[in-house]
């Protein structure tokens, strides 16, 4: 059963996402799978309440896990790690964040995965906006894989559920999602 919090956070995440991130239309997606809507889910976690409503239901889904940092592939999941590290630390159960880039930076310390380092044999969950097939997840988790961290879980806002647990599950990583697409009535 879902804790009564949990249920009125989502509640209102999912108000937002409906009335501001989902968009009807044509569009074709990073997947280049064409799609007759479009879910931005920037649009709610770069705001003040679409920020604390993610990051709050989150940390619920990850309060029992021993884990050691949260992050995921940007761009989707910079503003989510942003809001957990604040949050947790505001709660006093402060969590490492981390982001993924695409490929290794040229420059400066040349990382792919940037924020506090992670030791071999870190335990993490992998965290993004919205799931169509996984790509960036599977990309953020062969990063991962090379430093030597152990992925718990991947967790998104919404999984529009065109293989992405599929092809998680191929490489060895559960899909959590905060809500499915027909949650939010497409």
């Amino acid at each position: 059963m879902e804790n009564p919090k949990v249920a009125e956070l989502k509640e209102k995440l999912l108000t937002l996402l409906k009335r501001d991130a989902l968009k009807k239309g044509k569009f074709v997606l990073s997947s280049g799978k064409e799609s007759t809507y479009y879910l931005d889910g920037r649009i709610i976690t770069l705001t003040p309440e679409g920020a604390y409503l993610t990051a709050s239901i989150i940390l619920e889904l990850i309060k029992d896990k021993n884990i050691d940092a949260v992050g995921g592939p940007t761009l989707g999941a910079d503003p989510i790690v942003g809001a957990l590290a604040a949050l947790s630390h505001i709660n006093n159960v402060p969590l490492k964040t981390f982001i993924v880039r695409k490929a290794v930076k040229a420059h400066g310390m040349q990382r792919q995965i940037e924020g506090p380092e992670l030791k071999k044999g870190s335990r993490v969950i992998i965290v993004d906006d919205v799931a169509t097939t996984g790509k960036a997840l599977i990309e953020a988790r062969e990063a991962l894989d090379a430093c030597g961290a152990i992925i718990d879980s991947a967790i998104v806002i919404v999984d529009r559920r065109e293989g992405a647990a599929e092809n998680l599950k191929v490489v060895g990583l559960k899909l959590d999602s905060i809500f499915k697409v027909e949650e939010l009535g497409v």
